[in-house]
């Protein structure tokens, strides 16, 4: 038979109520009698019931953590390291995806709202503001995404845009085309920016091919598009894309890096397999992960819902950690771009291509923290 609370209190000679609070509020027992009580229900393989204490705490340590597609190979290293990060402090992490539909996302906020004691939004389609409306029924932290006045965590892919475009225009590429991604992504936007300004700076013409698919289908249905387009650089909005379109390229005659170069965003393991391997933009995806769990677990809302004894509304009355934190993305050189020669037909010369990667940056790294307002 399972070892009870009773057991515990009886053999660590303290109240049943002491053995709850070192498991609920343990910052209010004795540090002697706290280690006393866990030695002992470790010994007697003690595992105290989330359910009840969730009714005595107003906590129910879970977290939700929605995401954009869990088959996008982005996804899965963010994953495992916020549910890693929340073990570490005692919380259960539930996955769901929305395939990429604001209205689902809506669903399972609400859905979650009284199962969880906070969500992570990563990479939402819906509006800024249904995303604060929502962040008052249960606290939020948005992940890949700024919204004004909410807690966020995201990757500097605008700076790894400019790299990128640096790094074509050095090659000598003034015909490029952005292949950009889902209408709705704040990233996307982001990048196309960043991209714009780069192109600019550099005296290259950007064509903007999109909205698209994020994924490989989608990156491969505009190889045609791009052929037409007489571009000798891509960059596309994620490493899928651009591995779709590097495979149609193939397939209508065109050679990567030799007559176009590509560059994708992300460094997914796939983009290390590719032939060529895929010149990338690196994002810290891990790293956003662990964050943003610390961001939510930090967050006054997810605080007061125990401080309240088990009240579940009202979250904006506590609010609320507004920091926004930024990471580095890293341009990582590969295979998948060459110079354009003298005569302008981008042909790789000897020694041009040199097998990566090189790391130019370090991601992971935050490079700004604010509690400032950016609106998508």
């Amino acid at each position: 038979m399972p070892a009870t609370i009773r057991d515990v209190a009886r053999a660590s000679g303290v109240h049943i109520s002491t053995v709850s609070r070192t498991f609920s509020a343990p910052h209010l027992v004795n540090p002697e009698t706290r280690g006393r009580v866990l030695a002992c229900a470790e010994e007697l393989g003690y595992r105290p019931n989330r359910a009840a204490r969730a009714l005595i705490t107003g906590r129910t340590h879970n977290i939700g953590l929605i995401i954009a597609d869990i088959a996008n190979p982005f996804f899965p290293p963010l994953i495992k390291a916020a549910e890693s990060q929340a073990r570490q402090r005692d919380y259960h992490v539930f996955v769901a995806d929305t395939n990429e539909d604001p209205v689902a996302e809506e669903e399972l906020v609400h859905a979650l709202a009284k199962q969880v004691d906070g969500v992570l939004l990563c990479s939402p389609r819906m509006s800024n503001s249904l995303i604060e409306q929502l962040s008052r029924e249960v606290p939020l932290v948005v992940i890949n995404r700024q919204v004004a006045g909410l807690p966020c965590v995201t990757m500097d892919v605008g700076q790894g845009a400019r790299a990128a475009i640096e790094h074509l225009t050095g090659l000598g590429h003034r015909r490029v085309a952005l292949l950009s991604g889902p209408r709705g992504s704040w990233t996307s936007r982001e990048i196309r920016r960043a991209a714009g300004v780069a192109a600019r700076a550099a005296g290259a013409e950007l064509t903007v091919l999109g909205p698209n698919a994020p994924t490989e289908t989608g990156g491969g249905a505009l190889a045609e598009q791009v052929r037409r387009s007489e571009v000798t650089a891509v960059l596309a909005y994620n490493d899928l894309m651009a591995i779709g379109l590097i495979e149609e390229l193939d397939a209508i005659g065109l050679r990567v890096p030799q007559d176009v170069s590509v560059v994708g965003i992300d460094d997914i393991t796939l983009s290390r397999l590719t032939r060529p391997k895929l010149t990338t933009v690196a994002t810290p995806t891990a790293a956003a992960g662990r964050t943003a769990v610390d961001m939510l677990l930090q967050h006054d809302a997810v605080a007061a819902r125990g401080s309240r004894g088990g009240g579940r509304s009202g979250a904006s009355d506590d609010r609320r950690t507004t920091a926004q934190v930024m990471l580095q993305t890293e341009l990582v050189i590969r295979d998948s771009t060459a110079a354009v020669p003298a005569d302008g037909r981008p042909r790789p010369e000897a020694g041009s291509v040199t097998p990566g990667p090189h790391r130019l940056a370090g991601p992971g790294r935050p490079t700004a923290t604010t509690g400032g307002v950016v609106a998508s």
